[in-house]
């Protein structure tokens, strides 16, 4: 027995490290114990409304939020380098409307700043939006384009929400928390409880620690090293390097062709478009993101290309012939059967007749 306890102290200290350091102002490690990391030594505000720590409710939530963030080191530590790459550009959108630098702090929780992420109610981007919240602030959410995905689209819906928010509730507190919940449901709590204190409602439990989350990421954020996160500025993810420009498209393009004019890949394109689904763009105008330096040539190479792929197109079109469906043809080219839904815009149940044209581009990477 014995024994027994020796080795369960032995696996605590070396999984729990702080236990054997609880004296000193840091662990081995260099960080400091979670108890340090939870004292308030100055007040709290969010947005310059003040946040009432001294209310022992609120200050659970709040250490609740900190050490549940604190926890997730890799989390954070993502969060630090990817706020070089985003943040500025949303702090300048922010600054440009008249709103509080805090807000900004709302697409480290919703999102952790990933244009891609989605959950399982169906939001989606860096704030996320659901369909029907994005469509209403002016974001376009078609098979196309998903501006959700998009940093400078999705911010400016971000900040008509919020603004519309604070002229109904008069609190940045509660507008926050008006983007967590909703409008109504919000306002029908402040009917019912007869109270407009965020920190004294009774809200769903996501909703009362939504605002303590916020300002959990915002102390974390603006002294990283107070909690042990000691990043170089080699460290951080570089900012996108990109230059804006507008193309219209007269038919249906692939996506390849934008990338061959700036001379670079598809998934560069795509990285610095988040916002466009899949292989091509439809016919229509776009605003876009290209790699830095090359938008002056884009036009002349992209019209240059586009004549190219066209003359190109036309040699490889197949007529489906009586008793011809998507698997025979897929294998009698020795091509994948999705390409020829992605060449064709095929939709998954549609029947081929005979004297239907099909685009099939020959597989030059076959295996002998």
């Amino acid at each position: 027995m014995k024994g027994i306890v020796s080795f369960i102290l032995i696996l605590s200290l070396m999984v729990c490290p702080g236990i054997a350091n609880a004296r000193d102002n840091t662990t081995h490690t260099g960080m400091p114990p979670l108890v340090d990391s939870l004292r308030v030594k100055h007040p709290l505000d969010f947005c310059g409304e003040r946040v009432p720590i001294d209310n022992q409710d609120v200050r659970e939530r709040l250490d609740r939020e900190m050490l549940l963030a604190l926890w997730n080191r890799p989390q954070v530590i993502l969060w630090i380098k990817r706020s070089n790459r985003h943040l500025p550009v949303i702090e300048k959108m922010l600054k440009d409307n008249n709103m509080p630098d805090d807000l900004k702090y709302i697409t480290l929780i919703e999102s952790a700043l990933r244009p891609h992420v989605g959950s399982a109610k169906g939001a989606i981007g860096f704030w996320q939006f659901t369909e029907g919240t994005g469509i209403k602030y002016g974001l376009r959410i078609d098979p196309d384009i998903d501006e959700r995905r998009n940093v400078f689209a999705s911010t400016r819906a971000a900040i008509r929400c919020l603004k519309e928010f604070h002229k109904a509730f008069g609190s940045w507190t509660l507008a926050a928390a008006a983007f967590n919940m909703g409008k109504e449901g919000l306002q029908t709590e402040i009917l019912a409880q007869n109270t407009d204190d965020y920190y004294q409602l009774y809200l769903p439990l996501q909703t009362q620690w939504y605002v303590l989350r916020i300002i959990a990421a915002k102390r974390i954020m603006t002294n990283p090293g107070m909690y042990g996160f000691h990043l170089m500025k080699d460290d951080l993810y570089p900012p996108l390097k990109y230059d804006r420009i507008t193309l219209e498209c007269t038919e249906r393009i692939p996506i390849q062709i934008i990338a061959e004019a700036t001379k670079t890949h598809f998934k560069v394109v795509k990285d610095l478009n988040p916002e466009i689904r899949g292989y091509y763009l439809n016919k229509g105008n776009y605003t876009i993101s290209v790699p830095k330096g090359t938008s002056k040539r884009f036009h002349s190479q992209y019209k240059k290309l586009l004549k190219r792929w066209m003359a190109q197109k036309g040699k490889y079109i197949y007529v489906v012939k009586k008793g011809d469906n998507l698997f025979i043809i897929a294998d009698r080219f020795g091509v994948p059967l999705p390409a020829l839904f992605l060449w064709n815009n095929l939709k998954t149940d549609e029947l081929l007749r005979p004297g239907d044209r099909l685009v099939i581009y020959p597989n030059t990477k076959k295996k002998p």
